[in-house]
């Protein structure tokens, strides 16, 4: 298995990346960060992406993991929240190695962040179910259940007192509608009270850019289940994809490997 692979991370409005030691979770190049293309096209996108990866590596033998916020089966996109509709039933994956020239995995964002706790954060060697909760443009989630990942769980649709819970209780909806702390917990604690009454996890953690932010509003949350910041913040869904990509490349029955 390759040792580095670059790991990018797609997002609504940021996209992130670097190359990253697949064995320590390290990145040893800087992290590099632009906006994503207007309209979310997968033309702007796939052109932005192949701009930061050339910048990353010339070595077309490093592996490519692209994070991606949709729920993705062999390589195909099937939802768009917070891009453009033209992702969707997309073949994400064999666009980007047409383009790029270069062998991609394609994962879910926030299955990636989770996969990368498991690694080398939070949620090492947690046993029973874990999720990871991304809350940016969207709500990102991961299952992780011993730590193995169990792919595709999008929690941020959700339907909780008759809306997506992502447009009630997203990062970007604090920021939209210029919340509190204090009123946005209790958005974010109606939301976790559902998934935990859903599901019963041993450990939520939480993930995204405001994660850093996480003492002012975690402690407001009155919750059954422990609920933790993510220890490697917004790196993780880089990180993770990273991951992913290096196992794809040495083995295509890596187990844990999804979206390929």
């Amino acid at each position: 298995m390759s040792k580095l692979a670059v790991g990018i991370d797609i997002g609504g409005t940021g996209i992130k990346a670097a190359l990253v030691d697949v064995e320590t979770g390290e990145l040893v190049s800087e992290r590099i960060k632009i906006a994503t293309p207007p309209g979310g096209e997968p033309a702007d996108i796939v052109a932005a992406t192949r701009t930061i990866v050339d910048q990353l590596t010339a070595d077309h033998s490093v592996p490519v993991g692209v994070a991606f916020p949709s729920a993705i089966r062999h390589g195909v996109t099937l939802l768009a929240a917070n891009i453009s509709k033209s992702w969707i039933g997309l073949e994400a994956e064999k666009l980007f190695e047409r383009e790029l020239g270069r062998n991609i995995t394609f994962v879910n964002d926030a299955d990636a962040a989770g996969l990368a706790e498991v690694r080398f954060g939070t949620a090492k060697g947690q046993q029973g179910l874990v999720i990871m909760t991304t809350l940016g443009t969207g709500i990102g989630g991961a299952f992780i259940f011993n730590g193995t990942l169990i792919p595709n769980a999008e929690l941020g649709h959700l339907e909780i007192d008759g809306h997506d819970a992502e447009t009630r209780a997203s990062n970007a909806v604090r920021e939209r509608k210029g919340l509190s702390w204090e009123r946005w917990a209790k958005r974010l604690e109606r939301y976790y009270s559902h998934v935990e009454m859903l599901f019963s996890p041993e450990l939520f953690i939480v993930g995204g850019g405001v994660s850093k932010h996480a003492e002012e509003f975690l402690p407001l949350l009155d919750l059954r289940t422990p609920i933790v910041p993510a220890a490697l913040l917004n790196n993780a869904g880089l990180m993770g994809a990273a991951v992913l990509a290096a196992e794809a490349n040495g083995s295509a029955d890596t187990p844990g490997s999804v979206g390929a």
